[in-house]
Parts: C-alpha cells; sequence; structure tokens
C-alpha cells in the first residue's frame, strides 16, 4: 500500500512512504528479492549506461542501490527526504569511494545545475501528474544528454498491478502512462521476477506493500517463493544542442 501514489501533492510536500519508512528491515527483505534475475538493471543499462558518469538516485530509501551503480559509476548521490533513512544509507556506503548521501526531496535536489548524467529514481516520487516539480529538478541537475530515468510498478500488468489498484482506488495506470509519453517519455515495460529465501518473507513483504484484505488475496494467489512483477522503464533525455523550429 503506497499513500506515495496519491495523483497531486502540494508543492514541496514529502509524502510518506509507508513501507520502507515503517518496517525498513522487511523492506530491506524485499529489495533483496526484487529483480532476483537483473531484467531491470539490464533494461536500465541499455537506455542509458552509466559506466564512467555521474549518477544520482532520487528517493534513494536506505541507498540499497548506490553501491550497484558505484561499481563503475564516477561518482553515485543518493538523495532522501527522510532522515532515518538517510543515516541507514550513509552506514550502508561508508568506505565506498566516489558515493555520498544528501538529505532533501525530489523538488528540491541539494545538487549544482548540470551536474550529473543520469538522474534515476525507482519507486520513488515520480508517480505521474504532479511530480512536475521533480522533473523540473531533474532537468536543472542533468547535463545536455544526460538522462532521466523513471522506474515504476505497472499497475496494468498482471497480478502485481490489479492488487496495486484495487489499494489505490484513485490511481490510474492508463493515466500515468498517457502522463509520461505526454512529457516525453519513451516506455519499455520490464517484467522483473521477484524471488525469495523462505515463504514467510513473501508474506512478509505483500503484507507491507498491501492492506490486510489485498495482501492475504495476493498471498493466497502466490504459491511458492517466486512472483512475476511488472514495472514501467520511463526515460527521457535532456536536448544536448539547440532545438531548431
Amino acid at each position: 500500500m503506497r499513500a506515495a501514489l496519491a495523483a497531486v501533492r502540494p508543492a514541496g510536500e514529502v509524502v510518506p512512504s509507508p513501507n520502507i519508512w515503517h518496517w525498513p528491515a522487511v523492506y530491506e527483505v524485499e529489495n533483496r528479492a526484487q529483480d532476483a534475475d537483473g531484467a531491470l538493471w539490464t533494461a536500465l543499462r541499455e537506455a542509458f549506461d552509466w559506466g564512467g558518469r555521474d549518477v544520482v538516485d532520487v528517493g534513494c530509501g536506505d541507498g540499497f542501490h548506490l553501491p550497484r551503480f558505484a561499481v563503475d559509476a564516477a561518482s553515485v548521490v543518493g538523495v532522501e527526504p527522510h532522515p532515518p533513512l538517510v543515516e541507514r544509507a550513509r552506514e550502508r556506503v561508508a568506505g565506498i569511494g566516489g558515493v555520498s548521501v544528501a538529505r532533501g526531496p525530489a523538488q528540491r535536489l541539494p545538487l549544482p545545475d548540470a551536474s550529473a548524467d543520469l538522474v534515476h529514481a525507482r519507486t520513488a516520487y515520480f508517480f505521474g501528474p504532479g511530480c512536475e516539480p521533480g522533473l523540473a529538478e531533474a532537468d536543472r541537475v542533468l547535463r545536455p544528454g544526460g538522462v532521466l530515468a523513471v522506474v515504476d510498478l505497472d499497475g496494468e500488468a498482471e497480478p502485481y498491478g490489479p492488487w496495486l489498484c484495487s489499494d489505490e482506488p484513485g490511481y490510474r495506470p492508463e493515466r500515468v502512462r498517457a502522463f509520461f509519453e505526454e512529457q516525453g517519455f519513451a516506455l519499455r515495460r520490464v517484467t522483473a521476477l521477484w524471488r525469495f529465501e523462505r515463504r514467510a518473507d513473501l508474506e512478509a513483504v505483500l503484507r507491507i506493500e498491501f492492506s490486510a484484505a489485498v495482501a492475504e488475496r495476493a498471498i493466497a494467489a502466490t504459491p511458492g517463493l517466486e512472483l512475476p512483477v511488472g514495472y514501467r522503464l520511463h526515460t527521457r533525455a535532456k536536448p544536448s544542442g539547440l532545438l531548431l523550429p
């Protein structure tokens, strides 16, 4: 269940992410289970190769993805508004060269103009109409030719999407898809496999993502330890030169 899926948020407001804010230990289990075969990472790399480039991870949470980017990026900055998660992220990346974590919202990134080649956001802030201030901030921070990559759950993809929509009746995935298209983003749909080590972990994760009734329905419909989950990868490059009429 994600309160952050509200279609419109007041300017400057930080919308809580109830899963990781309230259950960071369970969310760590979820992060480790997600994308077990690397489908999202492959799609992201094909959209923009960040090797030797400067990366910003917006809404980085407790920094789970920062070490992965740091393997071959020139630098990595995680930006997160929630102070406890900022501290957890800093602890995670302590000792990893070229990686830092800053506190701030997507609407006011604490970074200089034209300082990044890739701005990445995964299931954070960019949920469709209402995220325009964050889009403008990403463009400010990107260098010409840089890319904003938004990874979000696909509300139109079975089985996870309908569960998500059941808990968020105001969320219209087709409207979100149209919004990003109107904003000039390319769309790639990706199916990622969530793979858990224990059945109890799978059930615990579904219970922090959904209301009690939807979680029990999802658990009953998910035998074993694996779950396919659909994502949307939206990408938009910042123009590298003057656009002539």
